[in-house]
């Protein structure tokens, strides 16, 4: 899948209610959507975790993130769940 796919868009606003990726999302979410390799360390804030749920929703098969931030994964899978995913 290519980043240019409208399926991108459309989940992008439907599952997360946001118009547009911020700062280099897009760059790594097009990464990610073509099956390259990706190691993103940004700061808290970011959007690191758009990069992976977003194509989590996009691709087949299972997404596996590795965290040590007990605390974030709870909050992230809360307002996931709170979204209907």
């Amino acid at each position: 899948m290519r980043i240019d796919d409208p399926r991108v868009q459309e989940c992008l606003e439907e599952s997360f209610g946001i118009l547009q990726f911020q700062g280099l999302q897009e760059e790594a979410v097009a990464a990610v959507l073509e099956g390259r390799d990706l190691l993103i360390t940004w700061p808290t804030g970011a959007g690191k975790s758009l990069v992976y749920q977003l194509p989590a929703l996009l691709l087949d098969g299972m997404t596996l993130v590795v965290s040590p931030l007990i605390a974030l994964m709870k909050d992230q899978v809360d307002a996931l769940r709170a979204r209907g995913i």
